[in-house]
C-alpha cells in the first residue's frame, strides 16, 4: 500500500512541480520526475521525522520534485 501511495502522490507532485517551475514536459515525464521527487523527499522526511502524514508526504514530494526540475535545467543548459 505505502508503495502505491508514493507513486501517486509523487505523480500529482510532479505534475504540479513541473507548472510551478514553468517545465514544458509531457505528463508521463512530470509524473516520473514527480516520484522520484516523491522518494528524494520521502527519504528527508524520514531522516527528519519519524512518522508522516500524506499532507506532509505531497509537500516533501512536491519540494523533492521542484528540486529535482531545478537541478535539470541546471545541467541541461536552460
Amino acid at each position: 500500500m505505502p508503495v502505491v501511495v508514493l507513486i501517486v502522490v509523487g505523480a500529482l507532485a510532479g505534475v504540479l512541480a513541473t507548472r510551478l517551475m514553468r517545465e514544458n514536459t509531457d505528463l508521463p515525464t512530470a509524473m516520473v520526475i514527480g516520484v522520484i521527487g516523491a522518494v528524494v523527499g520521502g527519504l528527508g522526511f524520514r531522516f527528519l521525522m519519524t512518522s508522516a502524514s500524506w499532507v506532509g508526504a505531497f509537500v516533501l514530494a512536491l519540494l523533492g520534485s521542484l528540486a529535482l526540475i531545478w537541478v535539470w535545467q541546471r545541467f541541461s543548459g536552460r
